[in-house]
């Protein structure tokens, strides 16, 4: 996860998780210019074409200071149709949480799910993190459902009290760790 690093591509799951691109901006105006993902990240609303070019540059220096791999979702290397992140708090944190988000018009197609099975598989074998967590606020029942489908399970830690946009939330730990 160095700025060195060539660009990374994953394959798997019917997928292609790749780097965003410049060619990218359009499609991630429209993919994240959504109410649903308004409200449940702290991504920027509405998120026009300045929130975009803003995001691929913070994306960029992120992954070059070995914090956040952010690759766009794909089901052949063509257009995105969400995005998965992998998070770190420093560069050389054992510790790490993914986070993901899917355009509206591609929803219902697994894509997150199968998403956070490949970019799990990252993690672990790749990036050797021996734990990989999510964050899910209680009641999010659909992100539960891609934790489960990608063999997360709910642990006992206390939630983690958070705001967003002014609103309070309480985030549930959600683990995988490496087998």
């Amino acid at each position: 996860m160095k700025s060195t690093d060539p660009a990374l591509r994953l394959t798997g799951e019917g997928l292609v998780l790749r780097e965003w691109t410049d060619d990218d901006l359009p499609a991630m105006a429209e993919l994240f210019d959504d109410p649903a993902i308004a409200y449940r990240t702290p991504l920027a609303s509405p998120f026009d074409d300045a929130a975009a070019r803003a995001y691929l540059a913070a994306a960029r220096q992120a992954r070059a200071d070995g914090l956040r791999v952010q690759l766009a979702i794909t089901t052949d290397g063509g257009p995105p149709l969400g995005e998965i992140l992998l998070i770190r708090k420093a560069a050389d944190d054992p510790a790490a949480s993914l986070g993901y988000s899917v355009g509206a018009a591609h929803r219902g197609r697994r894509l997150a799910a199968r998403a956070l099975i490949v970019m799990t598989d990252y993690a672990h074998h790749t990036a050797g993190l021996p734990r990989v967590t999510l964050s899910i606020e209680a009641g999010n029942a659909a992100s539960a459902a891609v934790a489960v489908a990608a063999g997360y399970h709910l642990t006992d830690e206390p939630p983690l009290d958070a705001v967003n946009k002014g609103r309070s939330l309480a985030l549930q730990t959600w683990a995988h760790e490496r087998s």
